[in-house]
């Protein structure tokens, strides 16, 4: 299979295929509250902690969120022999592997807050005029 075939080398001017199966991937662990739920499991930590730290995800929301990392291999989840049940949630080692490049992408995002906020009200003042 040639790059053209995969979808690969986008610097080349290959267009992704609307199959292509990096698609859902990415979509998963670019989403924000994936990338803040893989941040917070630093240990292995319950449900409501977890929610305590992300500040306006709905239950609804964290619960989905979850799933689709468990699915998806990110994530391990683990029932308690506690009364009541409770339920921790930890990274397996692919999850993990995730840390250094989500660490990357938040530094860039801290590093250039100020120049993207000043490109955003120079667009907006001359989308507005």
């Amino acid at each position: 299979m040639d790059a053209s075939e995969t979808g690969a080398a986008a610097s080349s001017g290959t267009v992704y295929r609307s199959d292509c199966p990096s698609r859902p991937i990415l979509d998963q662990i670019a989403d924000k509250w994936s990338m803040m739920v893989m941040e917070v499991l630093d240990k292995p930590t319950r449900f409501n902690e977890i929610k305590r730290c992300l500040k306006g995800v709905t239950q609804r929301v964290l619960t989905q969120t979850l799933r689709r990392l468990e699915r998806n291999g990110m994530i391990v989840r683990r029932v308690l022999p506690t009364s009541p049940v409770g339920v921790e949630y930890s990274l397996t080692p692919l999850g993990e592997s995730l840390r250094e490049p989500f660490g990357r992408l938040y530094d860039w995002t801290v590093n250039n807050a100020d120049a993207i906020r000043a490109h955003q009200m120079e667009y907006d003042h001359r989308v507005q005029s």
